[in-house]
C-alpha cells in the first residue's frame, strides 16, 4: 500500500507516519520548511520517505504526484494557525492561512485523485474542532478548516461512484507544538473545559485517521477526537 501524508514530521503527521509505517506501507511525507524537524523524522522513522513541498504551490504538489504511478491513502495534515482579533488580521494573512490549510487540502486532493481513480484510495481531511465551532481570536484559521470540512462533504459524494472515500478528522485540543504558544496555566484552565480532562495525544487522533482509511464503507463523515470538547 502506497501512502502520502502532509505535515508528516512532527505532531499528528508523524504520529500517522509511524503507524502506517509499522504496518509495513510506503509512506512518503511532506514538510514546508522545517528541516530539524525533518532530519529528527528521519531519523526516527527510516522508512518513511520525507520531502519537502509547500503544499500551497501547485507546481510543487505536482511535481510531488509525479513520483507515484498509484496512491492508496492520502492523509492532508498540512496547517498553519494564526492567532489574531479580526480587526489586526492582515488581508496576507489571511490569505496565507487559507492557501495552506484550505488549498493546500484542494490540490493534494485534485492531483491524488487522479492516481486514485480506476482503482480506488481513501483520503482524510484533518480539520479541527475550530472548524466545527468557531475559535476566538482564531478567525481565519476557523474558516479555513471549516472549509475543509465543507469539501470533505462535497468531495466524498463526487468520488463516491469512483470508490475514493472522503472523511476528516476534527481534532480538539491536542498537545502539539501547535499549542506551543500557551502558558502552563493557560494550558491547565484549557484542560479544565474539555470532560475527559485532558489534552489529546497525537496517537489518539492517528488512530482515528487509520480507522477512517480502513473503513470502505465509511465517507463523508466529520468525526470529532476531542474528548467530549
Amino acid at each position: 500500500m502506497r501512502a502520502l501524508v502532509t505535515g508528516g514530521t512532527r505532531g499528528i503527521g508523524l504520529a500517522v507516519c509511524r503507524l502506517l509505517s509499522e504496518r509495513g506501507e510506503k509512506v512518503t511525507a511532506l514538510y514546508s520548511s522545517d528541516e530539524a524537524a525533518a532530519e529528527r523524522a528521519r531519523q526516527l522513522l527510516p522508512a518513511v520517505e520525507f520531502l519537502r513541498a509547500d503544499v500551497s504551490n501547485e507546481e510543487a504538489v505536482k511535481k510531488v504526484f509525479t513520483r507515484f504511478s498509484s496512491l492508496d491513502h492520502l492523509v492532508n495534515n498540512a496547517g498553519i494557525p494564526l492567532y489574531a482579533q479580526v480587526q489586526d488580521t492582515t488581508l496576507s494573512a489571511w490569505e496565507r492561512v487559507m492557501a495552506v490549510n484550505a488549498g493546500g487540502t484542494f490540490l493534494c486532493c485534485k492531483h491524488a485523485v487522479k492516481k486514485m481513480l480506476g482503482r480506488g484510495g481513501t483520503i482524510v481531511n484533518i480539520s479541527s474542532v475550530w472548524g466545527e465551532e468557531g475559535g476566538s481570536c482564531e478567525s481565519a484559521y476557523s474558516a479555513s478548516k471549516g472549509a475543509v470540512i465543507a469539501f470533505t462533504k462535497a468531495l466524498a459524494r463526487e468520488l463516491a461512484p469512483a470508490g475514493i472515500t472522503v472523511n476528516c478528522v476534527t481534532p480538539g485540543v491536542i498537545d502539539t507544538a501547535m499549542n506551543g504558544h500557551l502558558s502552563e496555566e493557560e494550558k491547565r484552565a484549557l484542560a479544565e473545559e474539555i470532560p475527559l480532562g485532558r489534552f489529546g495525544t497525537p496517537e489518539e487522533v492517528a488512530r482515528a485517521v487509520l480507522f477512517l482509511l480502513d473503513n470502505s464503507y465509511v465517507t463523508g463523515q466529520v468525526l470529532g477526537v476531542n474528548g467530549g470538547f
